[in-house]
């Protein structure tokens, strides 16, 4: 029971962390221009995924 509890909160952190990872890489890809032409901040970006995957 406790190593069952154990591994689904691992799977859920690892499935987390991959998915922040992804969407990091994704905005990470944006250069400075295609954040002008969005007229979209990096750093808030960055915030708001941090803040959607973990609350």
């Amino acid at each position: 029971m406790i190593l069952d509890s154990f591994m689904s909160r691992a799977r859920t952190s690892i499935a987390k962390r991959r998915q922040y990872n992804r969407l990091v890489a994704e905005i990470d890809s944006f250069s400075s221009r295609d954040l002008a032409d969005m007229r979209a901040d990096r750093s808030e970006m960055l915030y708001q995924v941090h803040k959607q995957i973990y609350g």
